[in-house]
């Protein structure tokens, strides 16, 4: 049953005025530049309240496709879900309220910013289990270069645990995805994308921050991330984010995440213009919440 205030106009947060007192021209260059940036107190400490709240209420009500990213054996426990947006009124509040769609604008160059979907990631305290090196856009169901990912913290994450980045891989070149535990390709046929290269060697930059709650880093889906486990709990928000010139690309596979039957109502090469996909900036472009 959906919760959320669907068709509800709400109130922009006042804890930015606008992307132009909290996105620097820098940072937009070195999100091009790098593909990934830090944004120190994007969040104010009420909507961080928010978050933590709606991330925790999901946790107990798992959507259907909720999923275990930890073995058994892990003495910690990794859980991830997917497209709740709809049902969880914080996240919902966080995603058009917050000065995430104005940012996301800003470091796409876009004029047009629609949500993708949402990704709730908790890695309890001792999880062993790594996030592996991968880009996230070859699981995905869509093309284009103007898209960011946020990662969002709730909780205190010391370097040692945070998401890191490789500094510039997010050029165009796609790497074949595997599923996270069995290293298995059930997406691109085997051999048609190339590996994830061997990080140890090539003189790789990798980048990464201590973070706070209020803390984000924005990174591109072609970015190659990853993270270590855990000693401390983390919860983590991941909201995406599409803009102008990205696509409708079915795939023969099923996508993480999946959106059954969005390939008979969208077409091949087709703009996002659906609503499992509303416009978060500008909020005046359409009736959503």
């Amino acid at each position: 049953m959906k919760v959320a205030r669907i068709g509800t106009r709400l109130v922009r947060s006042r804890h930015f005025a606008s992307a132009s007192s909290h996105i620097k021209a820098d940072i937009v260059q070195q999100y091009a530049a790098d593909g990934a940036v830090l944004l120190r107190g994007v969040l104010s400490r009420e909507e961080v309240s928010t978050l933590r709240e709606a991330i925790d209420w999901n946790l107990l009500h798992p959507g259907p496709l909720a999923g275990v990213a930890s073995h058994d054996a892990d003495p910690g426990l990794f859980l991830e879900d997917f497209c709740n947006w709809d049902r969880v009124v914080g996240y919902q509040d966080v995603i058009f309220n917050s000065a995430l769609g104005e940012v996301a604008a800003a470091l796409m160059n876009s004029k047009t910013v629609r949500l993708y979907h949402d990704h709730v990631l908790v890695k309890e305290a001792w999880t062993q289990q790594a996030t592996p090196w991968h880009q996230d856009q070859p699981y995905y169901n869509i093309v284009g270069r103007q898209n960011v990912s946020f990662w969002i913290p709730v909780d205190r994450v010391p370097r040692e645990s945070t998401l890191e980045f490789v500094a510039g891989s997010h050029g165009g070149t796609w790497y074949m995805p595997k599923t996270f535990l069995t290293e298995q390709s059930k997406w691109f046929p085997e051999g048609s994308l190339q590996d994830v290269p061997d990080l140890a060697h090539g003189g790789h930059r990798v980048v990464g921050w201590d973070l706070e709650p209020g803390d984000a880093v924005a990174f591109h889906m072609l970015t190659l991330h990853g993270s270590a486990g855990t000693t401390s709990r983390r919860r983590a928000f991941s909201v995406r984010m599409i803009g102008d010139d990205v696509r409708h690309a079915p795939r023969p596979w099923r996508t993480s995440p999946e959106f059954d039957g969005l390939a008979g109502e969208l077409a091949e090469g087709a703009e996002m213009d659906h609503p499992l996909f509303p416009i978060v900036h500008p909020r005046e472009a359409d009736g959503a919440p």
